[in-house]
């Protein structure tokens, strides 16, 4: 059966699992964004812009969806509570085992006269449908070999299939009412009990993707985080003793002297360009100002009186965002 095979072949490759689904599929996860922005109206726009992954392309019939588990890789300590986990090991980079294993499994698609339709996927909504994990009670999705730190990846594709079961239960069962863990340890309260989050307020979200100046209590309540943020994750009791750090995620260790507070705030623009954007893309092409600015705002936050001098000095900063977290820093530690 082609199915199967294709499941047979991603494993070889070093997915860690394989799930075909109908395309139609994508029509629950347009009433999963109708819910969400009934009850974020703050965030309408944000989740308004992920409605295009809720209709397949035409021709579309299949969606095979492979993950992948990142807990395999070194943690740099020194980074720790500074960069979120899941960025440091940006699977989609070339020169990544991850990219290479999507490489050859596409490769394999194509021998099968199997045509890959190049859309957007709702790659976690996929995964939990395609039966590959269960949603936590912090939105991520869980299996049993890694905890949260799994990646996806997706296709849309022309050929109907044989597929999986759909899960008659998307969320975690062992995510008990009295387990409240991840939901108190969100530092913005965009965390809810009923498995959902707010986009807007997630300090991933805001730290990578956000384009303005925070006001001056989100910039509190963000604390250390550059980019990203892991708090809901290790919180997470599922999550104890995942990593197994087996291995090194290549060129990582290159990258770690610009990931620092006092290395992001230094960072010039020819460094942003060729070492960091390529990794970290969220922030943009344009995005050296808010590396600064979350540098800063770590530094402000630590309390550390080593940084005071950087504080001081950004209040000189070209761009008027940083200058603006700067004098909020001074105003804050009194300096």
């Amino acid at each position: 059966m082609l199915s199967s095979e294709i499941k047979d072949k991603a494993l070889k490759i070093g997915y860690t699992s394989c799930g075909i689904i109908p395309a139609k599929i994508f029509e629950e996860y347009e009433r999963y964004l109708d819910e969400r922005v009934e009850s974020y109206p703050g965030s309408k726009d944000l989740y308004q812009m992920l409605y295009k992954m809720a209709r397949p392309p035409q021709g579309g019939k299949s969606v095979i969806v492979c993950s992948h588990r990142y807990n395999k890789y070194r943690l740099p300590q020194e980074l720790d509570g500074l960069i979120g986990k899941c960025y440091l090991y940006e699977y989609r980079l070339p020169y990544s085992p991850e990219h290479r294993a999507k490489d050859e499994f596409e490769a394999y698609l194509h021998t099968l006269g199997i045509r890959i339709l190049e859309e957007e996927i709702p790659l976690r909504w996929a995964a939990v449908k395609a039966g590959l994990g269960k949603f936590g009670r912090n939105t991520f999705i869980y299996t049993p070999e890694a905890g949260s730190y799994v990646q996806f990846d997706a296709w849309v594709v022309d050929r109907e299939m044989e597929y999986d079961s759909a899960p008659e239960d998307i969320y975690m069962p062992e995510c008990s009412e009295s387990c409240r863990k991840c939901v108190q340890a969100c530092p913005t309260n965009a965390l809810a009990d009923d498995f959902s989050m707010d986009r807007g307020k997630c300090v991933a979200h805001t730290t990578t993707r956000g384009t303005d100046g925070a006001d001056e209590a989100a910039l509190e309540q963000m604390g250390a985080w550059i980019y990203g943020c892991d708090m809901c994750q290790d919180a997470c009791p599922h999550n104890a003793g995942r990593f197994t750090e087996e291995e090194e995620f290549p060129l990582l260790a290159e990258h770690e002297r610009f990931l620092s507070r006092d290395g992001a705030l230094g960072i010039d623009e020819d460094t942003y360009a060729n070492a960091i954007f390529p990794h970290f893309w969220y922030t943009g092409k344009d995005g050296l100002w808010k590396w600064h600015g979350n540098a800063l705002r770590s530094m402000i936050n630590s309390g550390d009186p080593a940084y005071h001098g950087f504080i001081r000095e950004a209040r000189n900063h070209k761009d008027a965002r940083v200058r603006e977290i700067a004098e909020w820093g001074c105003r804050k530690l009194r300096l």
